[in-house]
């Protein structure tokens, strides 16, 4: 059976995961507009800057701060063209942060398939924001998380 669009890019940001240099969760992300991946990332440390998997976790508040979230690195590499009307498919439910950004962004859709609990939902205030929970199926391998 084939896969339907949301599914296979879903599978494509866990893939992208396995570039993750936090080993506390590997997250991976791909801005998908036009069924064409414009941009893809993954939670890792700024170029140049040590890397979890290197140094070691920086926690604060029970988080480690090293990286730049998968989110974020798949934003900056589209140019707003490219993100204007866009979805993003986040292995794990984007953080209040990552959400803020994402809602100014003009991405318009967000799929993602592992929930995680976030202090402030932002979505829920952007109505204009489609929101989806799309749970991956047993069995399919996944980026180790800790």
């Amino acid at each position: 059976m084939r896969k339907d669009w949301d599914s296979y890019f879903i599978d494509i940001a866990f893939a992208v995961s396995s570039r993750s240099t936090c080993p506390r969760r590997s997250v991976g992300a791909v801005i998908v507009k036009d069924k064409r991946i414009k941009g893809t990332g993954y939670n890792g440390s700024p170029a140049g800057l040590p890397h979890c998997t290197d140094a070691g976790c920086c926690m604060w508040n029970n988080h480690c701060v090293r990286t730049i979230h998968a989110e974020v690195n798949a934003i900056m590499e589209c140019s707003p063209e490219e993100r204007k009307g866009a979805t993003i498919y986040v292995t794990d439910r984007p953080c209040a942060e990552c959400a803020k950004v994402i809602i100014s962004s003009g991405i318009r859709r967000v799929v993602f398939a592992r929930d995680y609990h976030t202090e402030q939902d932002w979505f829920k205030m952007a109505p204009w924001i489609e929101v989806r929970h799309l749970p991956r199926q047993k069995g399919i391998d996944e980026a180790p998380t800790a």
